[in-house]
């Protein structure tokens, strides 16, 4: 995962790799359109992309749905210039001198939301927090 670019990195983690992290990063990947290098890992993958988290990106032009969700590792967080957790699900052993930011993302859930409602509410509070990561990042 170590870059050769002088393009700044991102390593997006959640705890399974399988919802949260993926559609961060996909979000992520869309808007950057190359000026990023995106990574998403879990501390505790799952064996799929969730169906709704894919889904939810979709109806934004995003296919995540062949994605495999990864471990996390030190070397890839060593590789970032800024790591993302997502959600308070995952604990990560921070590396030093590596950049940790955590999103704690609200959950609709606990407000009776479910379903493709629940996730896309999930989905736009994501992608808000991207984009104002991306401006961070390039220095629009």
């Amino acid at each position: 995962m170590t870059s050769s670019s002088d393009k700044p990195s991102v390593l997006f983690v959640c705890s399974s790799n399988s919802g949260k992290s993926p559609m961060a990063a996909g979000l992520m990947e869309k808007l950057a359109n190359g000026t990023v290098e995106v990574h998403s890992c879990g501390t505790k993958p799952g064996t799929a992309v969730n169906h709704e988290s894919a889904e939810a990106l979709l109806e934004k032009g995003i296919d995540i749905s062949a994605g495999t969700p990864t471990a996390v590792t030190e070397e890839a967080q060593r590789a970032a210039d800024v790591v993302v957790i997502l959600g308070t699900n995952a604990q990560l052993e921070e590396v030093p001198g590596t950049r940790y930011e955590r999103w704690e993302i609200g959950e609709p859930s606990l407000r009776d939301i479910h379903g493709m409602e629940r996730m896309r509410l999930v989905r736009d509070e994501i992608d808000a927090r991207v984009h104002r990561l991306y401006e961070e990042l390039v220095g629009e």
